[in-house]
């Protein structure tokens, strides 16, 4: 390949770490519920006594506004209605669930809460971690140090809670992420919206998060272009739509979403595990197909990125270590003990294309839709409002 069709990973659209991304809207909430020691931030809402997140999975800014037929109520409150108000957020680089949800919890950027991919390398060891599962176990203290937005909001003594599936109520990713004040397990989510509205108006100033899941796996498994896909958006809005109607007065509802997605083809995947050039001087393949950490064995750093420049860098954003944290794209600041979570090369997908890997990965490899890297597609997501 000419090397003059590598992109420049300084071309990489860094996601709006303190203004308009994922991480800023709690800090933004809690601020207006005056909660003053909150995560400073440049995004500004109106303030309010009662707040509702609703997070959906998966729910991307331009997914929703391609499916206006199965997402009305949503849709009204896009801002091409008359109505509507909603703007795009970025979800923070990787666009995917365990670094969203710790970013959007904590209100700190990946570099700073540390939950800096799919799969990390754990520092000082040649083994990945996997942050949505916790696996292996590490302390989720120490792997995460920071105070929630949560808890802050508790200790204001703000009403707090999260009405989530109960099967999330003990995971370390939920320690780490949305501690603080009371968790509440429903497993319909028809349930989960009614109950959301009711301990909204239990209190004169409370903060209510809830969660649904399903769209995504409906996107992992069949792509956001099927009608499984389709058909959860429509549960999704009637959902979403189910709560707004039962906002009690004062309050204010969020929708929300950790990451987009995009519909990778077989033929337009490279098999890590079959391309020798990828694999060598690789000791550890972290990430995702499409935000992909590479961990080097000692002294092969400069040639894996070589290479993976040469071989991928017309479709991927590469970039080492160093480059990847001046761009911004764990945001402005990456901790000491994150560092060498990163991987020695960093690759994000820029192209309809992934990084796979069949024997390390079966699972993975074989899903349909995928998210992880910089594009509208997979890192816009919606920040929509019903306000009482």
């Amino acid at each position: 390949m000419n090397s003059t069709a590598m992109l420049d990973p300084a071309s990489a659209p860094a996601p709006a770490y303190g203004s308009a991304a994922l991480s800023d809207l709690l800090p933004a909430v809690a601020k207006g519920l005056g909660v003053s020691d909150a995560p400073e931030t440049g995004l500004v809402l109106p303030p309010a006594d009662r707040v509702c997140v609703f997070l959906v999975d998966g729910l991307g800014w331009e997914q929703l506004r391609a499916h206006p037929a199965e997402a009305p109520f949503l849709t009204s409150l896009l801002p091409s209605s008359l109505a509507g108000t909603g703007r795009p957020l970025t979800a923070g680089f990787p666009a995917t669930t365990a670094t969203s949800l710790a970013s959007f919890g904590t209100g700190l950027p990946p570099g700073v809460h540390g939950l800096a991919g799919y799969t990390v390398r754990i520092p000082g060891e040649r083994r990945l971690m996997n942050q949505l599962r916790w696996q292996p176990h590490v302390n989720p203290r120490s792997w995460q140090p920071h105070p929630t937005v949560f808890r802050l909001t508790d200790r204001a003594g703000v009403a707090t809670c999260q009405v989530s599936s109960p099967k999330f109520e003990y995971t370390p990713l939920t320690e780490v992420a949305l501690e603080g004040g009371t968790f509440l397990g429903r497993l319909p989510g028809e349930e989960r919206m009614d109950l959301a509205a009711e301990r909204l108006a239990a209190s004169d100033r409370a903060l209510v998060y809830t969660y649904y899941s399903e769209l995504d796996g409906m996107g992992h498994r069949y792509g956001v272009n099927s009608d499984a896909w389709r058909g959860q958006l429509m549960v999704v809005d009637r959902l979403a739509q189910r709560l707004a109607e039962q906002l009690p007065p004062r309050s204010v509802l969020y929708v929300t979403a950790d990451h987009g997605m995009i519909d990778i083809a077989p033929e337009n995947r490279v098999d890590f595990d079959e391309d020798w050039e990828l694999r060598a001087g690789v000791a550890l393949l972290g990430g995702e197909g499409r935000a992909r950490h590479v961990y080097a064995v000692p002294g092969a750093a400069a040639d894996v990125l070589t290479v993976w420049s040469e071989v991928l860098g017309d479709q991927m954003w590469v970039a080492d270590r160093d480059q990847a944290i001046a761009e911004g794209w764990f945001g402005p600041k990456v901790e000491d003990r994150v560092y060498e979570r990163i991987g020695d090369v960093v690759a994000a997908a820029c192209d309809d294309m992934a990084v796979i890997a069949t024997r390390r990965e079966p699972g993975e490899s074989a899903m349909i839709g995928l998210h992880g890297s910089m594009t509208p597609l997979e890192q816009l997501v919606p920040l929509l409002e019903v306000r009482r």
